[in-house]
């Protein structure tokens, strides 16, 4: 019997241990910054979504905080509008993606797939970022909802559906030509 359970226990193992070393090395680098302001990623994102909103025409800029707060605000059309905390940066969606798909492991691809993945999040992060803040300052009454159920609906979602094309197409490709 432990032997039909064996392959799905193995990929629950890989998972539940790439997860969990992503996680502490994500610490370990948030933990190098502590008390120094926004760590160098989540400002890298912040910048890029500045720079989109300047490009679409809702001038930008962004406004350090204290060092301890560990934020930084975005001001945008002549007001504050909302402030990039490390949470905003989606490193614990992409570790949470990273950790499903090396779960199913697939040799080279696996890390070509991971690739192209995290770039894509990036970008969808970036673009959800700069909706937020264009929602905010068009539709300030509706920022609990944005914020807090459409937004992050869509980087999940982006996941999810990432994650369902690497199963279909790469990680169960090999079990669906072996049974035809």
């Amino acid at each position: 019997m432990f032997n039909d359970f064996k392959p799905v226990l193995k990929v629950l193992l890989r998972f539940i241990i790439l997860y969990v070393v992503l996680v502490l090395g994500y610490q370990f680098y948030l933990n190098t910054f502590k008390n120094a302001g926004l760590d160098p990623f989540s400002t890298w994102a912040m910048q890029q979504a500045d720079f989109l909103q300047n490009l679409f025409g809702y001038p930008s800029q962004m406004v350090e905080g204290k060092p301890e707060d560990e934020t930084t605000w975005f001001y945008v059309s002549g007001q504050y509008v909302s402030r990039m905390v490390e949470g905003c940066n989606a490193i614990s969606v992409m570790i949470l993606f990273l950790a499903f798909i090396f779960a199913f492991y697939e040799g080279f691809k696996t890390f070509i797939f991971a690739a192209l993945g995290l770039v894509f999040l990036h970008i969808i992060n970036v673009l959800r970022i700069v909706g937020l803040n264009i929602l905010i300052v068009e539709l300030p009454q509706y920022t609990r909802m944005g914020h807090d159920y459409f937004f992050p609906a869509i980087i999940y979602g982006s996941v999810v559906v990432l994650w369902l094309i690497w199963i279909k197409f790469y990680a169960l490709k090999n079990v669906h030509n072996e049974n035809p």
